[in-house]
């Protein structure tokens, strides 16, 4: 995809409509407010795992439908869609639960076990299954070019590190909007860790941060529900007017505008516009999450694990020529991709994948880590 992209990485305590409140809905917006990420005694909320779920659904979606683009106006109009809101709703979800993080010592350590880690896990794991696959020349790690996906691990260690800036500046999401909009005119931006993404996508994080409770209940009713479907049919209707018309590299936001072909103004107007509705798709789709618990719920806790393992099979899918077949190019072609893609990635969140790869995706490393010192010693009141 280019992502992004439960997830993420990277608790919930929100009150959802009346006939779907869990017992957690009774905690006060200010507890709310104040609670970060979820500690294992804490009750999971089943609408931000339902929202993950969906949102990384969509994530192998888009990356299933890509082959379909170039034969398929239907399918280039759907991936365009998609990829106007999928990446910024998981972004918006990992902000709003990264508003308590600070650099306390226990935050920092699941900071580098969580996302570094598996960063470092993974560049290397796809480093090998590119040599073996024939896509690249020779083994090697690059640390500072995120494959294919691993760019959102990177962005997110770089986001969550800065949350302590963006809760004592005045007006955060304004100035988040104006260093994206820089990044989107500044084509001398080094390519290290997908920096453009990091600035562009940035906004959507610093937003997250700052929501509350209130703002997601705003969405979580049956009017802006039944509001939502004539905004998101139009946005469909609208990806298919602009498909031939619009190059879809402004949704991957990993260029400048001049190295897109268009004056720097253009980049700083598209920015603005991708950002409205890129919000206006997400606030539709999050009013379409449902609240309570459902099959997919548990799912939720293992969105990352989807999103990083469903990568090896969208890029063998292109290498092997799986999409070569015709069938697969025809409408029932298309929608069995699709159903295909969503079961797969379903699979690949489950429990028992999550078990069998925590060592990788949340390894505990107390090895790697100083004990902490007792409240007593020198070098704890130094501090």
């Amino acid at each position: 995809m280019t992502p992004p992209p439960r997830s993420a990485s990277p608790q919930d305590t929100l009150r959802p409509p009346s006939a779907e409140r869990p017992a957690v809905a009774a905690r006060s917006p200010a507890a709310v407010a104040k609670s970060g990420p979820p500690t294992p005694g804490k009750p999971r909320d089943a609408f931000f795992d339902n929202a993950k779920y969906l949102a990384i659904v969509l994530v192998a979606l888009g990356h299933a439908w890509e082959p379909l683009y170039a034969g398929s106006r239907s399918a280039a109009a759907l991936y365009i869609f998609v990829y106007a809101f999928h990446m910024p709703a998981f972004i918006v979800i990992s902000g709003y639960f990264s508003r308590s993080f600070d650099m306390r010592r226990d935050r920092l350590q699941r900071l580098v076990t969580g996302v570094a880690v598996p960063f470092i896990l993974f560049q290397t794991a796809y480093a090998l299954f590119r040599y073996w696959a024939g896509d690249i020349p020779s083994f090697t790690v690059d640390l500072l070019d995120p494959w294919f996906v691993t760019w959102f691990l990177a962005a997110l260690f770089i986001w969550r590190l800065t949350a302590p800036l963006w809760r004592i500046v005045r007006w955060p999401v304004p100035l988040a909007l104006a260093i994206a909009l820089s990044a989107s005119v500044s084509p001398e931006i080094s390519s290290d860790l997908d920096m453009q993404r990091v600035l562009q996508f940035l906004p959507f994080f610093v937003l997250g941060m700052c929501l509350k409770a209130e703002h997601f209940n705003l969405v979580r009713c049956w009017a802006a529900r039944i509001a939502a479907v004539p905004v998101l049919v139009a946005a469909l209707a609208f990806a298919y007017w602009a498909e031939p018309r619009m190059n879809d590299a402004w949704f991957y936001h990993t260029d400048s505008a001049q190295k897109l072909g268009v004056p720097w103004w253009c980049g700083v107007l598209m920015q603005l516009a991708m950002f409205g509705c890129s919000l206006v798709l997400t606030a539709c789709f999050l009013a379409w999450v449902p609240g309570r618990r459902t099959w997919c719920t548990a799912l939720g806790a293992g969105t990352l694990y989807g999103y990083l393992l469903h990568a090896f099979l969208a890029k063998a899918s292109r290498w092997w020529d799986w999409y070569d077949a015709d069938w697969v190019h025809t409408p029932w072609g298309a929608v069995a991709i699709t159903l295909l893609a969503g079961v797969i990635v379903t699979l690949l969140c489950t429990p028992p994948v999550q078990r069998a790869l925590r060592f990788a995706m949340k390894p505990k490393m107390k090895w790697a880590f100083r004990e902490e010192p007792s409240p007593g010693t020198p070098q704890s009141r130094a501090t």
